[in-house]
């Protein structure tokens, strides 16, 4: 086997506990609910205080990498990683539990973005680049087929603190083989540390996030809601202000003059918030609506995770082969559709109706991360690969997190309505969010677009 492709191999392995963990813990809420006494406020902040502390420190781990080397901070991540996973598996309360997921995430943070930013530096043709990045957005559908099932069988075995003790030994070897196969990489130009800019990101994702989750208990026209959103509001204002005034900001703004990869960011976006909140919402409907057991709910979302594994490899070579649009397309379709058999699902829904729509919505979904991760990447300086895959992996992250908010959200005040899954309007909104990512793809694509391409990556070059 080539060198480069074992060196794919092994990033692939940071991917699968990454990607892994999430499909795992969301099978796990209902369990995690009854046995921590948790609220589904406190379920989201499972899921959100991973995502948060992700997105607001992959930028930075994108740029640390690129000036002290990717492979020493990629095992640092791993290291962390491993270790919140074990801290996780023996928390003794909710707020504790919240605080590891944090500890995990500070690793993962150190994961994605420099995994990409080695594939990048690897695979230098583009069409090989887009095949790598194909089998990379693979094994999130991979590990989306054997997150339900495994955390079916081990909620269903041992209980929910067993769903962490997978990421160990897979984190041990992935620590391991890095060491002995990936050569270490450093940017020519590395950038200096933004910690105001850091400060503002974090103070945006959080403060607009908790007013979501905390709004339905809080009330929405509350001081504390309200504060919230001003305050994550005001702290964007200042990060637009401050970002452009450094020469080496924390987020290159001047990325986003070019309508590809600004459209790429927002569709990650819009994608991410639409499994995340797929996931949660459908976790709360197949245990406490369909009364189904954890395993069996995983059994219940095989359909959609092959689908994706199928799709993803696909999105690549139609990339490979014509671009971006095609497969952006599809995806927005697909995905669209996908919700629809869903808005009209009850407790007695026939079992084909329901996998209809996880067919659809997983092959919509294994098409758009390698479009999305191949626009970021492509035509930009190798130098600025990690901080452009970081921004790629921030969006992700974000959506992420603001789709299980929202569904959350819409969750938490239905609760006393009819239904404890919030009606069918959580499925209404991953509708409009399919919707989205057709209308951006199709866009972000367009001949306007294309002449825009080279605008922000041409200023972003160091002198």
């Amino acid at each position: 086997m080539p060198r480069r492709y074992l060196i794919l191999a092994i990033c692939c392995l940071s991917l699968l506990i990454i990607s892994l963990d999430v499909t795992i813990v969301n099978i796990a809420l209902p369990a995690i609910r009854t046995e921590l006494g948790a609220s589904v406020s406190g379920l989201q902040w499972t899921i959100d205080a991973y995502t948060l502390v992700l997105a607001s420190l992959l930028v930075l781990a994108g740029s640390t990498a690129d000036r002290v080397g990717r492979r020493r901070v990629f095992q640092i991540g791993l290291a962390l990683f491993t270790l919140g996973s074990l801290l996780c598996s023996v928390a003794p309360n909710l707020p504790t539990l919240i605080v590891f997921r944090m500890v995990q995430a500070i690793g993962g943070s150190m994961l994605n973005p420099v995994a990409m930013s080695i594939i990048t530096n690897t695979f230098t043709e583009p069409k090989e680049r887009a095949k790598a990045i194909g089998v990379w957005g693979a094994v999130t559908g991979f590990s989306m087929a054997l997150g339900p099932l495994a955390g079916g069988v081990l909620v269903h075995s041992f209980g929910w603190r067993s769903i962490f003790w997978i990421n160990v030994p897979v984190g041990i070897a992935a620590f391991v083989l890095a060491w002995r196969f990936i050569p270490e990489s450093r940017a020519e130009h590395p950038r200096r540390l933004d910690p105001v800019g850091q400060v503002l990101v974090l103070t945006t994702l959080a403060s607009i996030t908790y007013a979501i989750i905390e709004g339905p208990a809080a009330g929405w026209t509350s001081a504390q809601t309200l504060g919230c959103f001003a305050l994550g509001i005001a702290a964007l204002g200042g990060l637009l202000l401050w970002e452009p005034r450094r020469a080496e900001p924390l987020i290159e703004l001047t990325f986003f003059r070019s309508a590809p990869f600004s459209g790429a960011t927002l569709i990650a976006i819009c994608a991410f918030a639409a499994l995340g909140g797929f996931l949660f919402l459908n976790t709360l409907y197949l245990q406490s609506e369909r009364g189904l057991s954890p395993l069996h709910a995983g059994l219940y979302t095989l359909p959609m995770a092959a689908m994706t594994v199928i799709a993803s490899p696909l999105s690549g070579r139609l990339v490979a082969a014509r671009g971006t649009r095609l497969p952006l397309t599809i995806a927005g379709s697909a995905m669209a559709l996908g919700m629809l058999p869903l808005t009209m699902a009850g407790p007695d829904s026939p079992v084909w109706q329901l996998f209809a729509g996880y067919l659809l919505f997983g092959f919509g979904f294994g098409m758009v991360n390698t479009p999305i991760t191949n626009t970021a990447v492509s035509g930009m300086p190798r130098a600025r690969a990690g901080v452009a895959a970081a921004i790629a992996s921030t969006s992700r992250q974000v959506g992420s997190a603001l789709g299980v908010a929202v569904i959350g959200a819409v969750v938490a005040s239905a609760a006393t309505g009819a239904s404890a899954t919030g009606g069918h309007a959580g499925w209404w909104i991953l509708f409009g969010l399919g919707l989205a990512v057709l209308a951006l793809g199709r866009f972000s694509t367009g001949r306007w677009a294309q002449t825009t391409r080279s605008r922000g990556y041409a200023e972003s070059v160091p002198a």
